[in-house]
């Protein structure tokens, strides 16, 4: 097959608020922007493809948590979220299942759940349940538009490192069946750093992509999930950090790419440009995926966009549709 590349503006746009710039990468061109690291790829062009994007103020493509009530900033509270994750079911055995004969075993007491939230180095909050009677279970956590799935270990334990998205940062964690626990956490240096958000359900095939200050695909200063993180660079203010978050494991996991740069610390002006990537795979060829994106600026705002992508068929396998203008690029000054 003849190997193409086209760029389409606006492309089949419905009530669109941005116009898109829409990239079908060939095989040589995903070799040149991800090097060693690239997948096989094949050429088709995009004329079928159509992208509709909107603005909103909720993650309304993906889960609604409605009446939460957070008591007191410094309290664990437990909530209830109906029908949150309805496509997975928490099974169980009852006690008189296991025990033919209970009368000789003390009852084990209801659990309680529990969650802790700790701010730590970069905007970032340290989030740790303790869940003793749901070991081994979909988790979905919910913080401010933001939310993924994660699970508990043996013990019923699970423990994330998360970039916070509010100063007074809320995070909700529930489990399929309604039971949670809400944790609160005070990041008083979240104005220091600028944040994009892409988050999106199930095998969709997105990536979150940054070039900081002229950085070509595949050089040093080309962040996304498959790069190695910098840590000490972060931290002094030279580059930005890629967080990845959600069970890949699980079904229809809710997953999110987070990119934060140091804005207020960084040692050199310049532009940051994003671009949301999303791969042709045989779980996404021929289907619409949807995704959404959260910015927040370092004045603490939070602009929402969702988008619906129509993906080629699956004569075009390792292919990349490549949206430059869904999330917007970031303008550093020298500090």
């Amino acid at each position: 097959m003849k190997h193409m590349k086209e760029v389409m503006t606006g492309a089949g746009t419905l009530a669109i608020a941005v116009g898109i710039g829409f990239v079908m990468q060939s095989s040589e061109a995903a070799q040149e922007r991800y090097g060693a690291q690239a997948r096989p790829t094949l050429a088709k062009t995009a004329n079928d493809a159509k992208v509709v994007l909107n603005t909103a103020t909720s993650a309304d493509i993906l889960l609604q948590v409605q009446d939460i009530e957070l008591t007191s900033a410094s309290e664990v509270t437990d909530v209830s979220v109906p029908e949150t994750d309805a496509a997975v079911q928490r099974a169980s055995a009852t006690v008189d299942d296991l025990l033919p004969e209970p009368e000789k075993f003390p009852l084990v007491p209801e659990c309680e759940i529990s969650a802790e939230a700790v701010p730590v180095d970069g905007a970032m909050v340290a989030l740790t349940l303790d869940a003793p009677c749901a070991p081994n279970e979909r988790l979905t956590v919910h913080h401010n538009g933001m939310l993924f799935t994660h699970a508990t270990d043996d013990a019923g334990t699970a423990s994330i490192t998360v970039p916070a998205l509010a100063e007074q940062a809320v995070f909700i964690m529930a489990f399929a069946n309604g039971d949670g626990a809400v944790a609160q956490a005070t990041v008083a240096d979240i104005t220091s750093y600028d944040r994009i958000v892409l988050q999106w359900r199930g095998d969709a095939g997105f990536e979150l992509h940054a070039r900081e200050f002229g950085a070509e695909y595949g050089q040093p200063g080309h962040l996304w999930s498959g790069s190695d993180a910098n840590i000490e660079g972060f931290a002094s203010g030279a580059n930005g950090l890629i967080t990845r978050l959600g069970d890949t494991m699980s079904a229809q996991p809710l997953m999110a790419e987070v990119y934060t740069f140091p804005s207020a610390l960084s040692a050199q002006p310049g532009e940051i440009d994003m671009s949301v990537e999303a791969e042709v795979t045989a779980s996404n060829c021929g289907l619409e995926i949807e995704a959404q994106s959260l910015e927040m600026s370092q004045g603490g705002t939070l602009k929402t966009h969702n988008l619906t992508l129509a993906v080629p068929d699956c004569d075009a396998l390792g292919s990349f549709l490549v949206l430059n203008n869904l999330v917007s690029d970031l303008k550093v000054a020298s500090n």
